[in-house]
């Protein structure tokens, strides 16, 4: 039984909802056909926002022969088959899901006949292209993103739906809270549309029909792919850019996907690379925090992590110690070193003893003599920095 949001895929560009900017007038993709000159593109973008049926639309619409083949699913001899197909007709498209899981054998296979125009690839990920897609193929490629679908996009679709399922009555709040549970995924909507259409005996969709099937908005999480390190990149952003409210929305979409150790892995790199020497106290706060939620798990764990993140995201920030660091490494890799000076080598006479000179300092050279007057740490304008500055200052001022 053919389901219902693939009897409402796209025949032509016109069908498609949303990503006005690829097929809307005068816009790449349509031009593209209009002048008949298909390339070989890779479409990226969450699920359910239209990679599949523009994809479908381009094929119908420019009059070519296709196939459409999963990278993951289809065997080489799939492959195999459709390049003979191909030859036969002169041309193909190939429609691939999945295709930044194209192996190497299936890469090569299909290279030299995107090269010379045998074979017309569209990709499809949800994965960023220039991280996950092998260079050889993305180079043969152009490379369009589709932008995520508003709410109106989804009534829009929604609408469509309802003229194929006989004697619908739905009731407004119940359309706009599919539109507002499925966060942009078309599919998943109308998905949601069908099952409530024929979860109830009368055709009639109220709000508690939606909510009994599904009262939580999905997002994208796709586990150990770009959309999860999407989310935690946006977690780190929003803590370093001290916006408390962007950090918790982001810290509630790790929680709902329950992994927490990538909270805690993130959430460390952050104390020591973005708040670092402003608020030194905060390493061991998080620790604590990350013990406390380990020792009572989920969904307790949200209370320690929400409070140790709003600290965080509330805290003074300071790169210095870090990026003190990054320039030393940078020295070490571009052969900038030399010889330590002779007095602090393993047991030399010459070197003198700090603690035994007035505030355990005494003037005299560490850095190698090529890079003697270096400085890596440049201090940010903090309290605890200004403080160890200061003491710092006094310390060898005491030294006549």
């Amino acid at each position: 039984m053919e389901i219902l949001a693939d009897k409402l895929r796209p025949q032509t560009l016109d069908d498609i909802i949303g990503q006005e900017h690829l097929v809307g007038e005068n816009k790449i993709i349509r031009n593209l056909i209009l002048n008949n000159h298909l390339v070989s593109m890779i479409l990226y973008g969450k699920p359910g926002i239209g990679k599949t049926s523009i994809a479908c639309a381009i094929a119908n619409t420019i009059n070519k022969p296709y196939r459409m083949l999963n990278a993951t699913i289809n065997n080489k001899q799939d492959f195999d088959i459709v390049i003979e197909e191909a030859k036969m007709n002169g041309e193909m498209i190939i429609i691939m899901d999945e295709i930044h899981r194209l192996n190497k054998d299936k890469q090569d296979l299909l290279l030299p006949y995107i090269e010379n125009g045998l074979i017309i690839l569209i990709g499809m990920t949800t994965s960023n292209p220039y991280h996950k897609i092998n260079p050889a193929i993305r180079s043969r490629c152009q490379i369009f993103e589709l932008k995520e679908l508003t709410k109106e996009d989804i009534i829009t679709g929604l609408n469509r739906a309802t003229k194929y399922l006989p004697g619908l009555k739905i009731d407004d709040d119940a359309l706009n809270t599919i539109a507002r549970l499925c966060s942009g995924d078309l599919r998943s909507a109308i998905n949601l549309l069908e099952v409530s259409y024929y979860g109830t005996n009368d055709k009639h969709i109220t709000l508690e029909t939606v909510t009994n099937i599904n009262s939580k908005a999905i997002f994208f999480s796709d586990s150990d792919e770009d959309g999860h390190y999407d989310v935690l990149s946006g977690l780190q952003k929003s803590i370093r850019g001290s916006d408390v409210d962007a950090s918790l929305h982001y810290l509630a979409r790790l929680i709902a996907e329950g992994d927490l150790d990538s909270i805690y892995r993130r959430l460390s790199v952050i104390a020591y690379e973005d708040i670092g020497l402003a608020n030194p106290a905060i390493g061991p706060k998080l620790m604590a925090a990350i013990h406390a939620a380990e020792l009572v798990g989920l969904p307790e764990a949200r209370i320690p992590l929400g409070t140790i993140v709003t600290e965080m995201a509330l805290s003074p920030k300071s790169n210095s110690a870090h990026t003190a660091l990054d320039e030393a490494l940078e020295d070490i890799e571009n052969g900038s070193t030399g010889n330590l000076p002779e007095h602090i080598k393993t047991n030399s006479p010459l070197y003198k003893y700090p603690h035994d000179y007035p505030n355990s300092w005494v003037k005299q050279q560490y850095l190698p003599d090529n890079i003697k007057n270096k400085k890596y740490y440049h201090p940010k304008n903090n309290k605890y920095e200004a403080s160890l500055n200061k003491i710092h200052e006094e310390m060898k001022g005491g030294k006549k």
